[in-house]
């Protein structure tokens, strides 16, 4: 798959909830980097991470664009409330070996009310 697919299959996985399909679109030992959190390193990390993500919140990822250049593909995204947010995805072989995401933390925990950071 190239990787815009893989990165549409992947959002069809994230409006699921699936985390044992998005676990399955991450290289064994790929990085997920979200900018207002710490890298989470491994396939099982991530699964563990979107299971954490979605017993917290309702999540819906709404594609505005998707671009791809090489083995990269660049996704823009909305959720429903307005939250907006991008993510780069580093595909080879078919699999996710980095993602980097960027998203405002502090307006997703507002909106779901969670608790915010101490400061």
């Amino acid at each position: 798959m190239r990787p815009r697919q893989v990165v549409q299959a992947w959002v069809e996985a994230f409006n699921r909830a699936d985390a044992d399909s998005l676990a399955g679109f991450y290289s064994r030992d790929a990085v997920n980097h979200q900018v207002a959190e710490a890298p989470v390193e491994g396939r099982e990390a991530i699964r563990v991470m979107f299971r954490s993500g979605f017993e917290l919140a309702d999540m819906v990822c709404i594609v505005e664009n998707i671009f791809e250049d090489g083995e990269w593909a660049i996704l823009e995204w909305r959720d429903p409330t307005g939250l907006r947010g991008c993510g780069f995805f580093h595909v080879i072989g078919d699999k996710i070996v980095f993602q980097r995401g960027y998203w405002d933390k502090l307006s997703f925990l507002r909106l779901h009310h969670l608790p915010l950071p101490e400061t």
